[in-house]
């Protein structure tokens, strides 16, 4: 061991064993912290979510050691939105950023979760899909960063072979943490762009969900079930709007035979692996480096994904498919009396900054929407946590019906307002968990509709309207 990495393992805890077996409790120290966010991944596909087929070891691996969190949601899902929302901690409706609009404002920017840990001295890095575009540099807002886009996947390197951005990601995690200087904290974000389709190569396979080469092969010989919800039932409830919504539209791109459909999820399946395989390697980097004692480790996703679910692709809409993302933490400092927990409160993507400044010892500015999940990383469930949730989607785009709503625990309220007149859903979670039934129109349930009516009203007077 150079004297470098011995004097980060002293300084982290001396003895302690590197990644992953390190013990918790083993700095309190400011600690590192290590944030992977994935594109397009819904909460259940992966290993430890109790997914049949989908391999993903290293991700496994932290929330056995960490904690997962089994009911995580995105305030709005798509990536552009999505991914403001967890720079700055604020929905869409106040940090008004989507695709279309205007960049996040500077003061938006100037209390986002990087640029508030580099003010307070920590070293500050972005690699992979920015996703959002911000009023000002990211220079403002991190120390090393660079932006790593697809379209395509494979990149030419400098010896003429090529090379997927997943792994292109990972050699300059890698460089990032062997680089780092001793005397300061840092914050590494790793943002994929997998495992996003190649909306623009609608050829089954590699071309529609280009995968590294690593896990060639891979999934070959399993055999791929349907979608739970491939009932045509599911679709043919549905209002018109969303019948014909973009939703349909990419079903037809990749979900709409069974051929198609097993060979889009292969390849679907794969990327993930390749995307887990990355996240290995760079869990590697930092117990060589010696920095895995003192280093939080977070992932996340920016939306759900349908999957051919209702017979339908993409995000976007309110079902349980496009709002459930996973949430894994991995805190080695936290006592291990219960590894592998899986935490059952409500958590959100606004969520992210708060805990990120909380780890750190920094307060959580006032205007963040979102909580430190601090508390039920230590499983202390405060008596005032969330039982509910404000979500939306205000693209403007003529395939992606608006909307606005409320997820409690037991009901789901959706309001598509540009509709003439505004078309309501009101679901039973505990009648109807697939939320085949829309029960805002039976009179039994007259009365819920009007509460979840004002719910969503109290959440809108809560949260400024910037929406722009």
């Amino acid at each position: 061991m150079n004297r470098r990495r011995f004097l980060r393992r002293m300084a982290a805890g001396a003895g302690m064993a590197a990644w992953p077996w390190v013990k918790a409790g083993a700095s309190a120290s400011r600690p590192n912290i290590v944030f992977f966010f994935v594109d397009d991944q819904r909460n259940d596909t992966l290993g430890c979510a109790g997914h049949p087929i989908v391999r993903t070891p290293n991700v496994d691996r932290l929330a056995a050691q960490g904690v997962r969190f089994e009911n995580t949601f995105v305030t709005t899902s798509i990536c552009a939105a999505s991914r403001a929302s967890v720079f700055t901690g604020l929905t869409e409706r106040t940090h008004g950023y989507t695709f279309g609009t205007p960049p996040i404002r500077k003061e938006d920017v100037a209390t986002s979760y990087p640029v508030l840990l580099r003010e307070a001295g920590y070293r500050t890095g972005f690699i992979g899909k920015f996703g959002v575009n911000v009023d000002g540099s990211l220079d403002d807002m991190f120390d090393v960063h660079k932006v790593l886009n697809r379209n395509p996947y494979f990149k030419e390197q400098p010896d003429g072979s090529k090379r997927h951005v997943s792994e292109i990601a990972g050699d300059a995690a890698a460089a990032f943490l062997q680089s780092q200087p001793d005397d300061k904290p840092f914050c590494l974000s790793v943002s994929f762009n997998a495992v996003h389709a190649e909306d623009g190569d609608k050829r089954p396979g590699i071309g529609h969900y280009p995968w590294p080469r690593a896990v060639d092969g891979l999934y070959e010989d399993v055999a791929i079930p349907p979608p739970q919800l491939s009932d045509p039932k599911y679709f043919e409830t549905l209002p018109d709007f969303l019948k014909e919504s973009m939703n349909r539209e990419r079903y037809f791109w990749r979900w709409d035979t069974p051929e198609k459909y097993e060979t889009n999820m292969r390849a679907y399946f794969r990327m993930i692996t390749g995307v887990d395989g990355v996240i290995g390697r760079v869990l590697e980097t930092l117990g060589t480096e010696g920095m895995a004692e003192n280093t939080v480790v977070i992932y996340a996703a920016d939306n759900g994904y349908y999957m051919g679910d209702r017979n339908f692709a993409g995000k976007w809409s309110h079902f349980e498919q496009s709002l459930r993302v996973p949430l894994i933490i991995y805190d080695p400092r936290l006592p291990a009396t219960r590894p592998g927990r899986v935490a059952k409160p409500m958590a959100l993507n606004i969520d992210v900054p708060a805990t990120v400044l909380d780890m750190a010892g920094l307060e959580v500015p006032a205007k963040y929407q979102g909580r430190s999940l601090m508390p039920i990383l230590r499983d202390e469930i405060p008596p005032d946590w969330r039982t509910d949730f404000f979500c939306e989607h205000h693209m403007d785009h003529k395939l992606i019906p608006k909307w606005e709503g409320v997820r409690a625990e037991r009901y789901v309220y959706a309001r598509y307002y540009e509709q003439q007149p505004p078309y309501e859903f009101l679901h039973d979670l505990e009648k109807d968990r697939t939320q085949l039934e829309n029960f805002a129109e039976v009179p039994e349930y007259a009365g819920i509709l009007e509460k979840m009516r004002a719910r969503c009203a109290a959440f809108k007077e809560l949260y400024p309207a910037r929406v722009r």
